[in-house]
């Protein structure tokens, strides 16, 4: 910024008093002094070069002077701000995520497999969570087990490996679900919740009525209630991220076969075995039978002689009369 003053004076006479110059020309040295000192801290940044204008050699130092400390925080801020995007560009926190593996292992035996996922279960720190076992009615269909497993987010990946080990694989898949936005919107509810649990004991401590000390409860027992809800929600959702689980399927590489079939004379040994409790079974039946019909005897007497009776009157009237001939006249 350049200050210009402009004084128009007229022709030089002679002063006859040359002590009034003297003090003119100091309070002007002294005004032009004092504007340089004010607008040159007002300057933020040099002055663009003005060819059109004259300034003295002071004046221009004082430009550079003052301009020269501003560059080197330009070049600071500058560096600040790059830092600045670039964290303002990097994720403050990972992703939260829920994750579930499926893996299809052939294998050699089922019995060995399930014992070598149990000791790999319990060195990845893992639990296994269910177990299932079919055998197959016949030789025709492959034996297969199921297993279900947890284990820590971490280590998912070191275990999907370890179990790929165990044969040939074949299938092995990976399903993630984003759950950040709602543990984000979860802790910020229950975080109001909180504060509105805190104004609502404070109402409670000023409140004189008792209508507005039931009101007051009758709120802080449903704020109460949605913040264990909540929490409960958020202790769910933190679990499910911190422990991944594998379901895994086993599958033998051969058919199962069948237990071979017992001797002949273990059969026929089975065969009198069921045939003579067979027997004892049908004559404790008949026994108990015959003790029913000893104790309903009365009345089986009197159902035979009501039929009996009954079928004798009804032929005693079904006999048809004869009828006499008419003489002939």
């Amino acid at each position: 910024m350049k200050t210009h003053l402009k004084t128009n004076s007229p022709p030089h006479k002679p002063n006859p008093n040359p002590a009034n110059n003297s003090t003119t020309r100091f309070a002007i040295v002294a005004f032009l002094t004092l504007s340089s000192a004010i607008a040159l801290p007002s300057c933020g940044a040099p002055p663009p070069s003005d060819t059109g204008g004259s300034a003295s050699p002071s004046s221009r130092e004082n430009q550079v002077t003052a301009s020269a400390p501003q560059s080197a925080p330009a070049a600071g801020d500058s560096r600040s701000a790059a830092v600045s995007k670039k964290a303002a560009e990097t994720p403050a926190n990972r992703p939260q995520l829920i994750k579930k593996a499926e893996l299809s292992v052939v294998v050699k035996s089922i019995d060995t497999s399930t014992k070598s996922v149990t000791d790999i279960v319990k060195k990845q720190q893992g639990d296994i969570l269910g177990f299932q076992n079919q055998k197959p009615p016949d030789s025709s269909i492959r034996q297969t087990a199921t297993v279900e497993i947890r284990v820590p987010q971490e280590r998912l990946e070191t275990t999907l490996d370890a179990l790929a080990k165990l044969g040939t694989v074949q299938n092995r898949g990976l399903m993630a679900e984003d759950v950040t936005t709602q543990l984000v919107d979860n802790e910020a509810r229950l975080k109001n919740l909180r504060k509105s649990e805190e104004m609502v004991l404070k109402i409670m401590e000023r409140s004189g009525s008792v209508g507005d000390v039931l009101k007051a409860s009758q709120e802080l027992s449903n704020i109460r209630e949605s913040i264990e809800r909540i929490d409960a929600q958020l202790k769910s959702l933190r679990n499910q991220v911190a422990y991944s689980t594998i379901s895994l399927t086993l599958e033998a590489a051969v058919s199962a076969q069948q237990t071979p079939e017992p001797a002949l004379g273990l059969r026929v040994q089975e065969t009198w075995g069921k045939a003579t409790h067979s027997v004892g079974e049908l004559t404790l039946g008949l026994f108990a039978l015959s003790i029913w019909l000893l104790a309903f005897s009365p009345y089986l007497v009197l159902i035979a002689a009501a039929v009996y009776g009954f079928n004798r009157f009804k032929k005693q009237h079904s006999v048809p009369k004869i009828q006499e001939p008419k003489p002939p006249q």
